[in-house]
């Protein structure tokens, strides 16, 4: 058997092709109402998720889904928590209906990257997963705020590396306002993806190669490539003698 490693994939944001990305990944992160998803759509993708035995997980944001969550909203940390907890308490409840419980918290966007660099709103992320503690995995980038934190008051963290997004020197992610921000070529994603994963290492827009580690890769759903990504992906790496679990 070779080595295990986890693909996922944001999901329930509107894009429509979840039916034709989960064959090819392990876990997904299912929208759960703050920058997109409602009830229906959670519905839907928590019965695929099941039907391909891929593990199920919530997606948070900020609740700002005239911005899809992907731009730093100024919001007291009360009413973010609160609304953290209602989104993953909805999703939670979604897949209780089908006999299934969550396996994985990833913030998403905005929030997912603010609370990378800053103590207090890391602070606030993981005070409002509290419930979640024992049972579930965070999935959050290496080296960041909130992993270090998460680790310290006793959370489970699967390290996340992104394989279609490019990063600058200090490791985080080239906003999308940058056009270099998206890898769109399947077989670019893949090398990024591989050097991540075999060199524990990412090479940077500007040429460096630099330390990052990860045991969970994220694919975007909504990018225009995605389908043809995840395959290229799951051909590759199952070639190599990887088990995609």
């Amino acid at each position: 058997m070779g080595q295990v490693i986890d693909i996922n994939c944001d999901m329930g944001e509107g894009a429509g092709n979840e039916h034709l990305l989960m064959p090819y990944i392990s876990s997904c992160n299912i929208a759960c109402g703050g920058h997109a998803g409602d009830s229906a759509t959670m519905s839907r993708v928590v019965q695929l998720a099941i039907k391909h035995k891929v593990k199920i997980g919530a997606h948070p944001g900020y609740p700002d889904p005239q911005n899809f969550g992907r731009k730093t909203m100024e919001i007291k940390s009360s009413v973010l928590k609160s609304s953290i907890r209602l989104q993953v308490g909805s999703l939670a409840r979604v897949a209780a209906d089908f006999g299934m419980k969550l396996f994985h918290i990833k913030p998403h966007g905005a929030l997912y990257n603010d609370a990378a660099k800053d103590e207090g709103l890391a602070s606030a992320v993981l005070s409002a997963l509290d419930d979640y503690r024992e049972d579930c995995l965070i999935y959050l980038p290496h080296g960041s705020v909130i992993a270090k934190r998460a680790l310290k008051g006793g959370f489970s963290v699967k390290y996340e590396a992104f394989a279609d997004r490019n990063y600058n020197d200090d490791l985080g992610l080239v906003p999308r306002s940058d056009s270099r921000a998206v890898l769109h070529r399947p077989e670019d994603v893949t090398e990024h993806m591989l050097t991540i994963l075999e060199k524990e290492k990412v090479k940077t827009v500007s040429g460096k190669l630099l330390p990052l580690k990860a045991q969970t890769f994220c694919i975007h759903g909504d990018h225009e490539n995605s389908v043809l990504i995840a395959r290229h992906i799951y051909d590759e790496l199952t070639g190599k003698g990887y088990e995609i679990k």
